[in-house]
């Protein structure tokens, strides 16, 4: 009877996940393994002719100096992870006090991740506007000559869309803290406290130390998601001015469904996984010394 009822409930579990995993057979690996496949071929869309070149996609991209250029943006990009990261947990840990309009602050502050991605990038593009808009008129205004050309200089476009990221992420990472910050037992800082410790003390010797697995998953999807996305930033500088905002994610994307060059879009996707998956392999390593369960 005991085997009889096993047998039952696992054949509905495989009820229940069988939606899920033909979902990601159909929708992940399979275009996956067929990605993989382009990778050793010239495919290039709407041409019936594929050719296979074996290495050639790989040896190209080692030698393509823009694939290099894009590494350095991502790169660059990836800096605001950590940086929205500590930004969300300062906001979190202020609005998890008792304050005025408190609620009203945290749907303020969230609200920006719910946000369409093109009407984000279509309101920063009017602030960073160099001569009319009202960033650089506030910069005008308290002395400074020649603020920033923003989105429209490879000096600075960068730091823009970083500036832009930052602001985008830092409401999920203040509400996913807040969350964490609901586990910190008030009986633990009140003992601290009689022990005469400080507010700062408390910050980092206790507060911090506890949401320290919350970081590791901010951290992990941060970084995860930060090196896909490429919708801001298409919408925003199309990867210009010259190249200076070109991540790999939208290195991909040009190479697809701009020039049609599926193979060696291929290619640099799949170096992008690589890519994500080293930096995920580190994280998980290096978490063991500073994420305390």
């Amino acid at each position: 009877m005991n085997n009889h009822w096993m047998r039952r409930q696992r054949r509905l579990g495989y009820v229940f996940i069988g939606p899920s995993m033909i979902g990601v057979l159909l929708f992940f690996l399979i275009p996956a393994a067929y990605s993989l496949g382009l990778v050793f071929t010239d495919y290039k869309f709407m041409n019936p002719k594929v050719g296979f070149v074996g290495l050639d996609n790989v040896t190209r991209m080692l030698h393509d100096k823009l694939f290099y250029l894009s590494l350095k943006n991502t790169v660059l990009f990836l800096v605001a992870v950590p940086v929205s990261i500590a930004l969300g947990f300062v906001v979190a840990v202020i609005l998890n006090q008792r304050i005025y309009l408190k609620k009203l602050l945290r749907a303020l502050y969230f609200m920006p991740y719910i946000t369409s991605g093109v009407a984000v990038a279509f309101v920063w593009m009017l602030l960073f506007q160099p001569k009319q808009g009202p960033i650089n008129g506030f910069l005008r205004g308290i002395g400074i000559e020649h603020p920033p050309g923003w989105l429209s200089t490879t000096t600075s476009s960068m730091f823009a869309i970083d500036i832009i990221w930052i602001w985008f992420l830092m409401g999920y990472n203040m509400i996913i803290y807040l969350a964490a910050l609901q586990e910190v037992s008030p009986e633990l800082l009140e003992a601290a406290k009689i022990d005469g410790a400080r507010p700062g003390q408390l910050l980092r010797k206790i507060i911090w130390p506890l949401v320290s697995p919350t970081t590791f998953l901010l951290l992990v999807t941060g970084m995860i998601m930060t090196i896909k996305t490429f919708g801001i930033i298409q919408a925003t500088t199309q990867g210009g001015p010259g190249n200076s905002t070109t991540i790999l994610s939208l290195y991909v994307y040009q190479n697809a469904f701009r020039y049609y060059d599926m193979g060696y879009a291929a290619t640099i996707s799949w170096a992008l996984f690589i890519i994500i998956l080293i930096i995920t392999v580190i994280q998980w390593i290096g978490q063991k010394r500073w994420v305390h369960y």
